[in-house]
């Protein structure tokens, strides 16, 4: 059975794409080394789209509205342009209710998509772009620690790394959050309260590496404008000791904390890429690897959720858990020395 892999790794090279949510411009190119902050891509998209049925509206036919309409497909329109028009003594009149681009004429309607957006794709972590994507982005290649979590609230920023963790169970509280932090990445612990969310924006901070959070601040976490990632998962939970070990032996750092979604289809998780010097190109990380003995392993579920431990031996066959069910099962020895039974599906490789 193939292991999903939580990277916590030293050192390794680290290839990524970085992509735009719609076609647009890419300005670099390959072999081009890149900063966090350089705007890669660009594109703009409508937030909305606005359909006139103009048969309907002015109660003709389709072949009388066609004649009616006013704009042709790929016309930019400013607000309050004529869009139709039915002419006559009685004249009715459809008009642009905003700037926009008339996407679709045809059989009586009008199809614009309206409210402009600009994206600016920015790099997000240091490195040499090695593959150019048409229209869409780059991939970027770098080497450094990487150290990956279970939930990001979906932002990326970067920053120089401040540990405030004294021991992997450690609460975050808003009156640790001082002036002298503005513009850092937080290295904390377990949060608990909004009042810490608020303080960290109103610095504002360039993002929090957290060990846990309560479920009840989820939503307010994807309104902070700064990246959010946690390591272990929800309610109060100590930062597993693969994790802590490596962040909090690079304190003072250059960070990038991309806080994506967790997506296991496409094995997209948040991360955090610590970019560091190197003399030889370290290998590339496996996305999947088999069980065996010897690995080092999370659990991912209670009671032993987020604990780091050594996978012992595979059982044969299925085994009964305490729960009654069957599965397949490894013994696993924890840190603290105790030997548990459990189903693979809740292991995971830390590697």
């Amino acid at each position: 059975m193939l292991a999903p892999m939580l990277h916590v790794l030293p050192l390794a090279t680290i290839v990524r794409e970085r992509t735009l949510p719609v076609a647009g411009k890419v300005n670099a190119h390959v072999n081009q080394r890149v900063n966090p902050t350089d705007v890669i891509a660009e594109a703009n998209y409508a937030r909305e789209h606005v359909l006139f049925d103009v048969a309907r509206t002015f109660g003709v036919p389709v072949n009388v509205a066609d004649k009616m309409i006013k704009v042709n497909t790929g016309d930019r329109v400013m607000q309050g342009a004529l869009v139709a028009e039915s002419g006559g003594l009685m004249s009715r009149s459809i008009k642009a209710p905003r700037a926009g681009r008339v996407m679709i004429v045809g059989s009586g309607q009008v199809l614009m998509e309206v409210g402009d957006t600009r994206v600016e794709l920015r790099a997000g972590l240091p490195g040499v772009v090695t593959q150019v994507l048409p229209e869409r982005g780059v991939v970027i290649q770098t080497a450094g620690a990487l150290i990956q979590g279970v939930w990001g609230n979906g932002r990326i920023d970067n920053g120089l790394m401040v540990n405030l963790l004294q021991k992997p169970d450690e609460v975050l509280t808003a009156d640790r959050l001082d002036v002298s932090l503005r513009g850092s990445v937080i290295l904390g612990g377990h949060v608990r309260d909004l009042e810490t969310l608020k303080a960290a924006a109103e610095l504002p901070v360039r993002g929090l590496i957290l060990s846990s959070l309560l479920s009840p601040l989820i939503v307010p976490a994807y309104q902070m404008r700064y990246p959010i990632l946690v390591t272990d998962g929800f309610g109060s939970m100590p930062m597993n000791s693969a994790a802590y070990r490596l962040l909090t032996t690079n304190d003072k750092r250059e960070v990038t904390v991309n806080a994506e979604h967790f997506d296991r289809y496409y094995g997209n998780r948040p991360e955090v890429i610590i970019p560091l010097p190197v003399t030889t190109e370290p290998p590339e990380p496996n996305s999947f690897e088999p069980f065996r003995a010897g690995q080092t392993v999370r659990l991912r579920r209670p009671p032993h959720a987020g604990m780091i431990g050594t996978l012992s031996s595979l059982s044969p066959g299925l085994s009964t858990l305490p729960s009654g069910l069957r599965a397949q099962a490894a013994e696993v020895k924890l840190e603290d020395g105790e030997i548990v039974l459990v189903p693979l599906v809740n292991l995971e490789v830390v590697g």
